[in-house]
């Protein structure tokens, strides 16, 4: 081993203890706050749920422009008028994130009649709730193409300018089930730990991009009608998140340019624990916690 291998082996536990100092104290201290004026955001599954909320965050918050992209016109529209009315231009356009041409297609069009998108969020999902030998095939193949594969058809179609712009935000709306998956959604737990992975990749992929960044939200259940229906067996230590906390931690996180949220904070201690406990550790948290029988009252969307 050479002298300047030697000293790189030595000076990198000193660098990683002054990133953990450093991230301490940003944690404790107040962040600065981007302004989001003269921002363009494109949210997928904008029409409602945490979509909806996102929306009316990010107008709240400045953002000049909002774009709703879903599949039913009716939950679209009512959201991008409600937004206009409080003073924020918003579009609204058909699309399903899941077909590659019609992405393509849309964010060509999106761009001549409103511009260039500089956040993007991809929050579209579904979830269908069956164990794998009651689900049907093309249930599970939605999925994966909803939640995974419809995450890389829009960043391929908006990232590229936001390179050329040196401007943009890719932002995901995740789940805790990516890194801590329960029985019943194995479609859900599937697809969202792969779009977790690649976030992770285009996170790092993108740390020499000077302004373009990520985020990552891995939020627990949320009163969503996409869960309609699932039970947690202590409510009372374990609420379901609302709606609108996961829409401001959201646009705060893009704000302050924060790369992977957990909600609630909590959440971080299962991931932690996962990595150091033994599996039938584990199966004993889930028994307790009643996550092995909290999808049997699952009845999803009505």
């Amino acid at each position: 081993m050479d002298l300047k291998t030697f000293g790189c082996v030595m000076l990198f536990p000193i660098q990683i203890l002054y990133y953990i100092v450093k991230a301490s104290v940003c944690w404790l201290l107040p962040t600065r706050r981007r302004s989001l004026a003269g921002e363009t955001v494109l949210i997928t599954g904008g029409g409602r749920g945490i979509g909806r909320h996102l929306a009316k965050e990010f107008a709240k918050q400045g953002a000049k422009k909002v774009i709703l992209w879903g599949r039913t016109e009716k939950c679209l529209k009512e959201t991008a008028e409600e937004i206009c009315q409080s003073g924020t231009e918003c579009h609204y356009f058909i699309c399903d994130v899941a077909n590659r041409e019609e992405v393509y297609q849309q964010a060509k069009v999106l761009r001549e009649k409103v511009g260039d998108v500089t956040v993007l969020v991809n929050n579209a999902a579904v979830v269908h709730g069956k164990s794998l030998t009651d689900s049907d095939d093309d249930a599970l193949l939605k999925s994966q193409h909803i939640n995974t594969m419809g995450q890389f058809w829009t960043t391929k179609a908006f990232l590229p300018r936001m390179l050329e712009l040196r401007n943009g935000h890719v932002v995901c709306i995740n789940s805790i089930l990516s890194q801590s998956p329960i029985p019943g959604t194995i479609d859900y737990c599937t697809s969202k730990a792969s779009s977790l992975a690649f976030m992770e990749s285009l996170t790092l992929g993108l740390l020499d991009c000077p302004g373009v960044s990520c985020t990552t939200v891995l939020p627990f259940h949320t009163n969503t009608d996409m869960f309609q229906g699932m039970r947690v067996r202590f409510p009372q230590l374990f609420p379901p998140l609302r709606q609108e906390v996961v829409a401001q931690r959201t646009v705060d996180a893009v704000r302050t340019n924060t790369a992977f949220v957990y909600l609630p904070w909590t959440m971080h201690a299962l991931v932690l624990m996962k990595s150091i406990l033994p599996q039938s550790a584990m199966e004993e948290i889930h028994r307790f916690s009643g996550s092995y029988t909290c999808m049997n009252t699952f009845k999803g969307r009505t």
